[in-house]
């Protein structure tokens, strides 16, 4: 086989094939093996029909097309990596050539991978939102870690913000009563937004004996749409009492013997988590620098099929057509552009990574990780999904060389984030409390 590149554009070859008549060979046996095992001949087993027989009865001219189809996806590939041809999309392949016993000559005219200088990693510079953990927030993280171990006593007085009431409730609509909206019993925190819209307003400064009433109209459901009339009869009210936050509570609450050092830690633990957040919008503005810093030119053809396969399904909004392209050709460069830094890099995929990557993902598409990972294979998405945790890690290396400040000048060591504790943004991990409702 012979071939040749043709650069028509920074993004768009056309590749020569020559392949000789006895190297198409192959071809023709697995054609004619076929042929074999569809048609039914008299005196013949099926499958068994010798190739003469097949040149009478279909003909040599139906074995040369079905084995000329072979030829040309086994050598188009032969020769894509004779001459490390980077594909993008789908060739447009024509034969130019081709008779019995003579070579087949076809060209394929297809997008690439185009070449590109990329910028040097420390040259990008971004600034993200400085974080201080302030006195007021371990205060508030503290009540709230009191909150889980404080107990209900009944008040006198009307209900604020953060109290309980104990309530029964009826809804009718249009003077009918609606059972699923008849309840008694019930107890909620006021401010919490937790029964209905328009509940709390009600309710707030209602006293023990008091009758309120709001209306709203719900937006799923049989009732959809409908303005319902609510009543709520205030039982009673509470007042959550929470313990003294002194060394005994630390103990109680937490695996620390002090008050300070249950403070300290609670600070620590709002730290890693803004932490974790400066990394993740210097993550996405390394991302955009990076973007902003490299020429890549961009195949249009690819960029279209892109944009034609979005709005196939008939869920795009065609009034945003310009957007959608706009966002295919952003995403297409990036891909490139994360794609060549992983290449450059010589990044791998371990197991581990990828088995870590569909932990994360699963949750999104409502599945364990291993139903996740057996519909991706059956999808036959594996390559995407490796593409996709190996440019997570090329963007990475790149915010590790990249210059991090914020906004107070003070530069920023994202390298903390792989220390023990990453990503720990539940700030009650190791403190177990519990509600003590009396």
């Amino acid at each position: 086989m012979k071939s040749a590149v043709e650069t028509l554009s920074p993004t768009r070859v056309k590749l020569t094939v020559e392949v000789p008549f006895e190297e198409l060979q192959p071809a023709l046996d697995a054609a004619y093996k076929r042929i074999a095992a569809q048609i039914t001949v008299p005196g013949f087993r099926k499958g068994k029909v010798p190739n003469r027989v097949i040149d009478q009865r279909v003909g040599r001219a139906a074995v040369l097309d079905e084995a000329v189809n072979d030829a040309i996806n086994t050598h188009l590939d032969a020769a894509l990596r004779d001459n490390e041809v980077k594909l993008l999309g789908r060739p447009e392949v024509e034969v130019s050539s081709f008779e019995d016993a003579a070579p087949l000559e076809f060209t394929a005219e297809m997008d690439v991978v185009p070449e590109f200088e990329l910028p040097a990693y420390d040259s990008l510079e971004v600034t993200v939102d400085a974080t201080e953990v302030t006195d007021a927030e371990v205060d508030e993280q503290l009540d709230e870690l009191r909150g889980r171990f404080g107990s209900l006593k009944p008040v006198e007085r009307a209900a604020g913000s953060g109290d309980t009431v104990l309530f029964d409730i009826a809804g009718t609509d249009a003077g009918e009563p609606v059972e699923d909206l008849s309840a008694t019993a019930l107890s909620a925190e006021v401010g919490k937004g937790s029964i209905l819209p328009g509940f709390d307003e009600a309710v707030l400064g209602a006293a023990a004996g008091d009758v309120r009433a709001f209306s709203f109209v719900p937006e799923v459901g049989d009732l959809e749409g409908k303005e319902l009339e609510v009543t709520v009869s205030v039982v009673a009210v509470r007042e959550r009492e929470l313990p003294a936050a002194d060394d005994d509570f630390a103990q109680l609450a937490s695996e620390f013997d002090t008050i300070d050092e249950l403070r300290a830690d609670l600070r620590e633990r709002l730290g890693r988590m803004r932490l974790l957040e400066q990394g993740y919008a210097a993550r996405d503005k390394v991302a955009e620098a990076l973007l902003a810093a490299t020429e890549v030119p961009v195949p249009d053809t690819v960029v279209a099929q892109q944009v034609e396969e979005h709005f196939a399904d008939g869920h795009g909004d065609e009034d945003h057509r310009g957007e959608v392209e706009a966002q295919t050709r952003e995403s297409l460069k990036t891909q490139l552009i994360l794609d060549r830094i992983a290449e450059v890099e010589e990044l791998a995929v371990s197991e581990a990574e990828l088995s870590t990557w569909l932990v994360q993902q699963a949750p999104r598409y409502g599945m364990s990780p291993d139903q996740f990972a057996q519909e991706l294979v059956n999808a036959g998405q594996v390559p995407a999904a490796v593409a996709e945790v190996r440019r997570g890690k090329a963007l990475a290396h790149v915010l590790e060389h990249a210059t991090v400040t914020d906004t107070a000048g003070t530069t920023i060591d994202l390298a903390a984030l792989s220390a023990p504790g990453e990503g720990d943004a539940d700030l009650d991990h190791d403190h177990e409390g519990h509600d003590h409702d009396h």
